[in-house]
C-alpha cells in the first residue's frame, strides 16, 4: 500500500517544490517508487497549444527523474498566480474534494512513496464560495503526516514556530523541518536550526544549501517520514 507524506512551508517561495524534487530524487535514486501530486497548482504557463501546464509538477520530474506522467501530478491547475481560491474564482472550475481525493489514490496506484505539495503556507484557502476549503482540510482527508519547509534565513524561528503552533492546535501531524538556502557556518542559520528545534521539539531533517542538487539526508531516513 502506498505511503503518503506532505509537503507544507511558512509561506510561498520558501522553496517546497525544490525541496520535494531532490526528496523524490533521493528516493527514486535508492530503487524506490515514488510520486508527486498537488491539489491546486497556480501560476502556471500554456503550451503552444494552450494548454496549462502544470508548473511544479514538471520542476519537479525534472529535479527528481520520476516517470510520472504530468496530468496524473494535478486535478487543478490555474493560470493566475493568486491563491487556489481567487484562481478558480477568477477562472471557474474551483476545487471539489471527491476529486482531489480521486486523483490523489490513482496517483498512489503506481507510487509506493507519494509525496504531497502543499499550496503556499499552511493557512491557504483552496476554495471560498458556497464551500470552504482549506488547506489543512485536504491533509486531514487525505490523513497525511507533514514537513515544514522553511528559509533558514532573518524571521524564520518566528515563521517556523508560529506554523507549528498553528499545526498542532489543529491536529496536523508534523515529523520535522527542512531548512532551505542554509548555509554551513552563518552563526545565524546555526542558531535558527538549534532554537526552532527547541522551541518547536521537531528535529530539522536537513539543512540545504542554494542550488544544491542532492540531500545529505539518507534515503532511509526520508522514507520514513512517509505513512
Amino acid at each position: 500500500m502506498s505511503k503518503g507524506l506532505f509537503i507544507t512551508g511558512t509561506g510561498t517561495d520558501v522553496g517546497k517544490t525544490y525541496i520535494s524534487g531532490l526528496i523524490l530524487k533521493k528516493l527514486r535514486e535508492n530503487g524506490l517508487s515514488c510520486g508527486y501530486f498537488k491539489a491546486a497548482m497556480s501560476g502556471n504557463v500554456r503550451d503552444d497549444n494552450g494548454k496549462l501546464i502544470p508548473g511544479d509538477a514538471a520542476f519537479v520530474k525534472q529535479i527528481s527523474g520520476i516517470s510520472q506522467a504530468l496530468e496524473d501530478t494535478c486535478p487543478y491547475v490555474y493560470e493566475r498566480a493568486v491563491s487556489p481560491h481567487l484562481a478558480a474564482r477568477l477562472e471557474g472550475n474551483p476545487v471539489d474534494m471527491k476529486t482531489v481525493k480521486e486523483y490523489y489514490a490513482k496517483a498512489a496506484q503506481s507510487a509506493d512513496y507519494l509525496l504531497t505539495e502543499g499550496s503556499g503556507g499552511i493557512i491557504c484557502p483552496i476554495r471560498k464560495d458556497e464551500q470552504t476549503i482549506l488547506l489543512e482540510d485536504i491533509i486531514k482527508e487525505l490523513s497525511l503526516p507533514c514537513v515544514i519547509v522553511a528559509d533558514a534565513g532573518l524571521g524564520t524561528i518566528n515563521s517556523v514556530v508560529l506554523t507549528y503552533e498553528y499545526m498542532k492546535a489543529h491536529s496536523i501531524p508534523v515529523k520535522g523541518i527542512i531548512l532551505n538556502n542554509f548555509h554551513d557556518g552563518d552563526v545565524m542559520e546555526e542558531d535558527n536550526k538549534v532554537m526552532c528545534e527547541l522551541l518547536t521539539g521537531l528535529k530539522v531533517i536537513a539543512c540545504v544549501g542554494e542550488n544544491e542538487t542532492d540531500l545529505k539526508t539518507d534515503a532511509q531516513t526520508l522514507a520514513a517520514l512517509f505513512e
